[in-house]
């Protein structure tokens, strides 16, 4: 995570900008009034995907499950028939 301020981000915003999406690095920016975070889309849209995927209950459970299989006990993908 990079941390800035906010004059230093206007100086440099193409760039920094660039370094987030390229690389999905966080820019946390300090203000007198707080701070602001910025991600990339795709963050973005990772972190939406999985709060819709945790809020859903039953799957949250099979998840919760799931992490407490033994690896040996687990289906390969080679063993799934699509």
């Amino acid at each position: 995570m990079t941390n800035t301020s906010a004059t230093a981000l206007r100086k440099n915003l193409f760039s920094m900008l660039s370094n987030t999406i390229k690389y999905n690095e966080t820019i946390n920016v300090n203000t007198k009034d707080g701070n602001a975070v910025i991600i990339s889309e795709e963050e973005y849209n990772g972190l939406l995907a999985t709060l819709e995927l945790c809020s859903e209950n039953a799957l949250k459970e099979k998840i919760l499950l799931g992490k407490k299989e033994a690896v040996a006990d687990c289906v390969s993908m080679d063993e799934v028939n699509w």
